[in-house]
């Protein structure tokens, strides 16, 4: 009887916003002969570079990126469907004998990536226009219905994440059950990889100070600017990049509603939320190692390889 071949390896990198993911993906792809596959779902969109820390090209050692630059700011880009881009580009980057890098803070997108999504219903137009409508009616209703309906995930969803909060009840109404339920059913797992999971657990005070001075320096690099170029564009300001934390107070600076500090201090500390949030999703990934500092740190790297190592061994 022929065996099946060995799982590859696969290793993804995670950790909240400014932690230093791009660092240490860059590190490991270098020192492994490593392709870079972003897991961020703000850096799939054109255009939205200054804001989303996109990685210039002169800046990636010469190592592949994926996943970067994928999509027009107007497109509807979902979880499961960076799931089924993505998969094939694993398998081709590892039929190269390169070892996959995942690198990003979207935690629904890795999850989506590795342990797979239900097979939802498709989107439905008219009953996404009636949830949006009653939303720009009563702000917060769409929350309040989902806690009635979907306790589980109103406790995972922010209440400002619209687009989120209008899927979740989308399911709950054409499914007749909760998002949560579906969402543990009929998943179908990544096959073929052995995933090393490496979470970064930086400081959290000195991350929030990282976050700071990354917003503004952001702004004075031209946040604003790059705003104002994608409504030259043609794009709609009603685009879901622009809800993210920072373009949503550049958009709202330009529009003459925020004043320059009152645009940086909602970013800054929308930004830290944000952070907050993501440590709270990414800690109940299972078997994450964990490494405390920065991605950057020579430290941190040095950890890092040591765990790579071992795992590629144990994936022969």
């Amino acid at each position: 009887m022929v065996s099946a071949p060995p799982d590859r390896p696969l290793v993804a990198v995670v950790g909240p916003t400014g932690s230093g993911k791009s660092e240490l993906a860059l590190a490991i792809a270098a020192e492994f002969g490593g392709e870079i596959v972003s897991c961020d779902s703000l850096q799939i969109y054109r255009h939205f570079d200054i804001g989303t820390a996109k990685l210039p090209p002169a800046e990636r050692r010469g190592i592949p990126h994926h996943a970067i630059d994928v999509v027009d700011p107007d497109q509807e880009f979902s979880a499961g469907e960076y799931a089924r881009m993505v998969r094939p580009l694993l398998a081709e980057i590892a039929a190269r004998g390169r070892l996959p890098v995942v690198a990003g803070g979207t935690g629904f997108y890795l999850r989506a990536l590795l342990d797979g999504l239900f097979p939802g219903p498709a989107r439905d137009s008219e009953l996404r226009a009636r949830l949006a409508a009653r939303e720009a009616r009563r702000p917060g209703c769409l929350h309040r219905l989902l806690r009635r309906f979907d306790p589980a995930s109103a406790r995972r969803i922010h209440e400002s994440d619209r687009h989120k909060l209008i899927r979740a009840l989308e399911v709950c109404l054409l499914t007749r059950r909760p998002l949560s339920e579906a969402f543990a059913a009929g998943r179908d797992p990544l096959r073929g990889f052995r995933t090393l999971k490496i979470g970064l657990d930086a400081p959290r005070e000195a991350l929030y100070q990282r976050l700071d001075d990354r917003c503004r320096r952001i702004f004075e690099h031209g946040l604003v600017e790059e705003v104002r170029h994608i409504l030259e564009l043609g794009f709609s300001p009603e685009v879901k990049p622009l809800e993210a934390h920072g373009y949503r107070q550049a958009l709202q600076l330009l529009r003459g509603e925020l004043s320059y500090e009152q645009a940086l201090f909602y970013a800054q500390r929308n930004t830290r939320r944000y952070a907050k949030r993501q440590w709270t999703w990414l800690r109940q990934e299972t078997g994450v190692v964990w490494l405390k500092g920065f991605g950057g740190e020579g430290s941190v790297q040095a950890e890092a390889f040591k765990t790579v190592r071992s795992h590629l061994k144990t994936s022969q």
